[in-house]
This record gives C-alpha cells, sequence and structure tokens, in this order.
C-alpha cells in the first residue's frame, strides 16, 4: 500500500482525504494547529457559505484565471457537493443571494465533524502539533514537534498550506520561502476580498461612519456588482466591494490609487432622477431625500462632493447619483483581508496540481495563486481540487 502525506487541514485537505481510496493509500494528515478546520471555523462565524447556487458555466466566471478551475469546478461542482453533503448528514438550502448554507440549527463544528467523521472511516491518520519546516538532503519532510524535529517519508506529498490572511487560524503563509528555496516560482501574498481606504475628512466621518450603501451598483474597471457595502472610519468595506476587489488591487498596484463608481439608484433612470429633482415646492436637500429617497449619509457624501453650484443643478446632481466617484487609497492590512492572492505560481502545476519540478508533490488550495470573491467561492474551489485530485490519485 502506498502512503500519502498531507500537510495542512484546510478544506481541500479535508476533502482529499475523505476521498482517497483506503484500499490504494495509507493517508496522513500533517496540521500545526491542535485540530484541523481553523479557518474553516472562523469563516463559519458570519453564516456558513459553503458554496453558491448559480449554474457552473456562471460560477466559472468569478475565478481569476477562470481556465485553472475549470476541470475542477466541472468534475465536483456545487450541486454535487451539496449531494455529498447530505450524504454526510449535513442538509443545506439556498438563501435569497443565492449563496448555500447548512440548514439553521447545523453548526460549523457540526459539519466539521461530519468531515472527521468520514475520515475516520476511510482510516486516515491525523498527526496535530506537527510544524512543516521543509525538506532535508533526501527530500524527506521535516516537522516541528514539541520541540524535536520529526522525519516523514511517503510516496506521495500534497501540500495544502492555506494562503497568508487571518494569522490567527495558522494561514500565515511562512512557508513561502520553503518553495523558493527549492526553485519554485512563487508571487508574493496579496490581500483580497478586503476592505478599502478611503481618505474621508474627519467632519464627513461622523455622518457616515457605520452606515450601509445597500442596493447600489458598484464598479470598478470592467467589473460590476449590484449589493451593499458598509461606510467605515478606514474606508470601504462588504460583499459588493469585495466582489472588485481584483480591478481595485491592479490599479492600486500599477497607479498608486484607485476609483470605485457607485450607482446610488440603479432603478431608476437619469431622466427620472433628474425630473423628481425638479420640484419647486421642496429644497434640494429635501427633494433627495424624500423624492429620490437618498439616505441621510448619501446626502453628506454628496453635499462633500459638490459645489454650490453642482448641488443645485439637477443634471448635475442627477449624473452624479448615478455615477459617484470613490478613490481607494490602499488595500486593508493581509492579515484583515478575508482571503490573499499570491503563493506558489499556477505555471509550477501540472494539470492535476502536481509541481513540475517535484515528482509526486502537488499542491492545492488557497496556496496557489488564484482569486475569487466571497459568497461560497472560495469554500467550493478548494473542495473541487481536493476532489479532483483524489480522483486522478485514484486512477493511477
Amino acid at each position: 500500500m502506498r502512503t500519502i502525506s498531507i500537510v495542512g487541514g484546510g478544506p481541500a485537505a479535508m476533502m482529499l482525504s475523505c476521498m482517497l481510496d483506503p484500499a490504494k493509500y495509507r493517508v496522513t494528515i500533517c496540521e500545526k494547529n491542535v485540530a484541523l478546520g481553523r479557518k474553516f471555523l472562523v469563516a463559519g462565524k458570519g453564516g456558513f457559505n459553503l458554496t453558491h447556487s448559480e449554474p457552473k458555466e456562471e460560477m466559472l466566471k468569478k475565478y481569476i484565471p477562470a481556465s485553472f478551475i475549470q476541470q475542477a469546478l466541472f468534475s465536483f461542482d456545487n450541486d454535487q457537493l451539496q449531494n455529498w453533503l447530505q450524504e454526510l448528514g449535513i442538509e443545506t438550502y439556498t438563501g435569497t443571494s443565492k449563496r448555500v448554507f447548512p440548514i439553521k440549527g447545523i453548526r460549523p463544528i457540526e459539519v466539521l465533524h461530519a468531515f472527521l467523521k468520514r475520515m475516520q472511516e476511510k482510516n486516515v491518520q491525523i498527526k496535530y502539533g506537527h510544524t512543516w519546516q521543509g525538506w532535508n538532503e533526501e527530500q524527506e519532510l521535516l516537522f516541528g514537534h514539541e520541540g524535536k524535529t520529526e522525519m516523514l517519508r511517503s510516496d506521495i506529498t500534497v501540500f495544502a498550506l492555506g494562503g497568508a490572511s487571518w494569522k490567527v487560524t495558522g494561514s500565515d503563509g511562512s512557508w513561502l520561502e520553503l518553495f523558493q528555496q527549492q526553485g519554485i516560482g512563487t508571487h508574493p501574498f496579496l490581500p483580497s476580498n478586503c476592505a478599502f481606504r478611503v481618505d474621508w475628512k474627519e467632519e464627513l466621518i461622523k455622518a457616515i461612519e457605520g452606515t450601509a450603501i445597500k442596493n447600489a451598483v458598484f464598479s470598478c474597471g470592467t467589473l460590476q456588482k449590484k449589493g451593499e457595502a458598509v461606510l467605515t472610519r478606514f474606508g470601504i468595506e462588504g460583499s459588493a466591494v469585495y466582489a472588485l476587489s481584483s480591478e481595485i488591487r491592479k490599479q492600486l498596484l500599477n497607479e498608486g490609487s484607485a476609483e470605485i463608481r457607485m450607482d446610488l439608484k440603479p432603478d431608476l433612470p437619469l431622466a427620472e432622477i433628474e425630473q423628481r429633482l425638479k420640484n419647486e415646492n421642496l429644497s434640494v436637500k429635501d427633494a433627495l431625500l424624500k423624492k429620490v429617497n437618498i439616505t441621510e449619509a448619501q446626502l453628506a457624501l454628496i453635499k462633500k462632493h459638490t459645489t454650490k453650484e453642482e448641488f443645485t443643478s439637477p443634471h448635475k446632481l442627477a449624473a452624479l447619483i448615478k455615477s459617484f466617484p470613490l478613490r481607494i487609497s490602499a488595500m486593508a492590512p493581509l492579515d484583515d483581508a478575508i482571503s490573499s492572492v499570491g503563493g506558489i505560481a499556477l505555471q509550477e502545476v501540472n494539470e492535476h496540481f502536481e509541481l513540475k519540478k517535484m515528482k509526486n508533490s502537488y499542491c492545492i488550495g488557497e496556496m496557489l495563486d488564484w482569486d475569487a470573491p466571497t459568497g461560497g467561492y472560495l469554500l467550493q474551489a478548494c473542495f473541487s481540487m481536493g476532489h479532483s485530485l483524489a480522483a486522478h490519485l485514484n486512477r493511477i
């Protein structure tokens, strides 16, 4: 029987170990924490969004690059994931946002326990408190454990080390240099799905901090997302803005700043807004609040962004409401981001995620350099990669 060592215990690793054939492989997971799935559980605190319900062809468009994940996603898509979870006893439902969650009453820890139970049934061995430290001259894996160094030799090694966000969960990206020393191409880690800094004036912060921009359309470059975002002292955050992360990040890196646009009233045509503002019986402020239904926070933004002449011009004011600009000056710190980009360069692995420069060594999950928005896309990709690699290894 061949041996497989999986380094890391996140969602990609757990799915892989659940799917490997125990008649072919003796599987060991080496995890530096005292439990598996730390980031998995943290993600569940805000509502455990397991995947998205849209057709897989549409889902694929959310990934950058899409070609990288296509084979894995189509071989184990969102419908198949939900069916498999049901086999584990985890029933799911689709919310109004088309996101998929465990049914009410099922906690994240119960989902984790369902994975662990299946892994136990597959005779997967788990070594906790094992921090990977690289390779020795014989290419054996080295692990730090209880102040000592342990060596582990296996026929196949799968790295599932995670990205570099949420260090409290153990995903600190510290392993990057170890691959660089082996001549493996990497990219620096950068934040994704994060807050972005807007340099508000202090007096404006008092009027807008903590308020939500709802039912708006946010855009940056070629990307566009309808939804909501929250204005904070730091800047702006929320699912609609996270969906623009890749374009905002590109502009920040290339130009030093970025611009997003907000259509505050996407369901009202420009001409209709302008007409509602032409009300002789109301002040401009009252027309905005009562006829256009602009919020007090949005009003504060508009007043700060306009001259007196612009504020009293229905044409200019309507145009601003349909395309309100926000200048982004920076990304949130990497450790505050929901996910990260960077890690192992995709050209370093083949279609089965095997490292081209290291035979029988594979990389899956967020440690590879790909990007996706929140909404279940990140977890789905990790599950799909784990499943796809297991199918490949079970065939050979």
